[in-house]
């Protein structure tokens, strides 16, 4: 995995906490609702693998014991299908902004966990 500096550790870890806690609140939302929570359901247990990963890497010990390696990809394509709609949102923010700053750092830390994962993959082929 590239070098990462400590701050975009620090704001990658920061970035899927943050995320968690929003998707969390929207799936309490959506069970007293009675709404389908099939898809909210996958990501949010695709976020926290994310966050296992790159505080794991981060922190030099060894792979999250209770994921298997289907978990591992099932949870990269869930990250990954997650950037067409962050990118949305994204181009129509505006520069300098702090929803741009907060989208960028959520982008790139889908995207260091993505690799991690990926790098992890070829580990174990």
């Amino acid at each position: 995995m590239e070098n990462v500096s400590s701050t975009e550790k620090l704001e990658s870890i920061k970035s899927f906490q943050s995320t968690i806690r929003k998707t969390e609140k929207a799936l309490a939302q959506m069970n007293q609702k009675g709404a389908n929570i099939t898809l909210i359901t996958k990501r949010l247990n695709a976020l926290h693998i994310g966050l296992a990963i790159l505080e794991t890497i981060w922190n030099q010990s060894q792979t999250p014991q209770h994921y298997t390696q289907t978990d591992f990809v099932e949870a990269r394509n869930v990250l990954a299908s997650l950037f067409p709609s962050i990118e949305s949102i994204y181009a129509k923010s505006k520069e300098g902004s702090p929803q741009r700053t907060l989208l960028e750092r959520r982008i790139k830390a889908l995207q260091l966990a993505i690799q991690a994962i990926d790098d992890l993959s070829e580990r174990n082929v």
